[in-house]
Parts: structure tokens; sequence; C-alpha cells
């Protein structure tokens, strides 16, 4: 038997439940399914794409799926469906989820950010298991990008359209997206010979972002990146000469 579990809900709102129960024995939960993808890229001249859940454990479980904004909220219509949205999955077995695209008024000029949530919901009572016991559902999230047909070529060859600038007043750094795609950084440094790594994000299409550096931290001479790409693979580094902001 399952427990309910409402959508949306992730291990933040399990923490009063949890300070209630550190006073009980119980047994640790490890977040079991996995997902055979980091990111899915939805072409926009496909009706549907697919992606993979694995039950790697010994346990069963449920799991529910679904795909919203980047606000993560429930309330605002995206269009895609994935399916089914609620199976079981025994254990060493899969599930291929196909997510289905909807008439929609997405940009046709860029790509657009959705996500792809796995919520997996264990057994109140694994079979054996005898005591207290504390029960977490965990929730993974994936990137969903909808790429409409009118995108041609490859994001990773547009890299090097990305130009790099230094804010001198708010002492940050600027990175300027010309491209239709979106660029999730996973090596960022600043600084030539000596770099300083900086948090990688992302930069939307068409759009700029910026970067805190360490304080006291003058403009740096170049910039050395390399973005995440549909595969999940990585991008060759780049280094990159830092102009000041216009």
């Amino acid at each position: 038997m399952f427990m309910p579990f409402t959508r949306g809900r992730c291990r933040r709102a399990l923490a009063p439940a949890l300070a209630l129960l550190l006073g009980c024995a119980t047994s640790p939960s490890h977040g079991a399914l996995t997902i055979g993808a980091t990111r899915v890229v939805f072409d926009g001249a496909q009706r549907n794409t697919t992606v993979m859940v694995r039950n790697p454990s010994s346990q069963v479980y449920a799991a529910q799926v679904w795909i919203n904004t980047e606000a993560d909220d429930t309330t605002t219509p995206v269009p895609f469906m994935p399916s089914p949205g609620l199976f079981r999955l025994d254990p060493d077995k899969e599930q291929l989820v196909r997510i289905n695209g909807l008439p929609n008024n997405l940009p046709q000029d860029r790509e657009s950010l959705f996500y792809f949530n796995l919520q997996e919901i264990p057994q109140a009572r694994p079979d054996g298991e005898k005591g207290n016991v504390l029960t977490i559902a965990l929730r993974t999230r994936i990137k969903v990008f909808y790429r409409p047909d009118a995108i041609k070529g490859e994001p990773h060859k547009r890299l090097g359209e990305l130009t790099w600038h230094w804010d001198t007043k708010a002492r940050q750094l600027v990175v300027n997206n010309p491209t239709p795609y979106h660029y999730t950084f996973k090596r960022l440094e600043a600084g030539e010979p000596q770099r300083q790594r900086i948090e990688p994000g992302m930069v939307a299409p068409f759009s700029q972002q910026r970067f805190s550096l360490a304080q006291g931290q003058g403009q740096p001479s170049h910039v050395r990146f390399s973005a995440i790409n549909d595969y999940g693979g990585i991008s060759d580094l780049l280094n990159v000469v830092v102009q000041p902001l216009p």
C-alpha cells in the first residue's frame, strides 16, 4: 500500500513531519528511481519524445510524473502531457514515459524552458520491516527545452557567439547570449593567469546573465567556460577576452 501524495510536494514539505519524528527510531530512506537523461530536448517538428524511468532498488515504488514551469507552480498551463502520469515500478524494472506535445503558441524564434518532474512514492511500510519507519518521497527535476522547428543547427557550435563584459560599477561579469538557445554552464572561471571559479548558471536566449566575483576582484582579462550539450555531455572549454561593458 502506498502513501497518498499530492503533486508538487517535496522534501521541504516533509520538514515538520521529520522534526516530529526525530525522537523515534527510524530507517533511512534514499532516492531510488532514476531518469535516463539529464535533460530533454523536445523537437518542435515531432509530436512526442520519451524519457526512461528506472527502479534499480529492491523495493516497489509508485511514481508520479508531470511537467511544469521554472517557477515550479501547479497552476500555469504547459503544452505537454506525460503518459503515463502515475505508474507502479517494480524492482529492477523500467518504464518508458511518453511526453506528448499539445497545441501551443510558444515563441518560434527561440527555445522555451520547462521542467520534467519525477516524484517517487515509497511503500508506507516495506514488506518485513518492523518498528517505526520514516518514509520520504523524493522528487527529481530535469530541464525540458522546447526547440521550435524553425531553429536549425547545433547549439554547441554557437557557443563562441556569447560575449562577455565587465560591469565596473556593479563589479559583475556579464554574458550576452544573441542565440535562440539556452546555455547551462558546467565550468566558469574568470581571470588570467590566476583564475577564480564562479558558480555556474544558465543564460536564456536573447538575454544576459550576471555573475558576481569575489570582493576586491577587478576586471578579469579572460573568462573560460564550458556548457552542457543536448546529450548531457560537456562542450570544449573556451577562453574568451572580457571587454568593458559598453
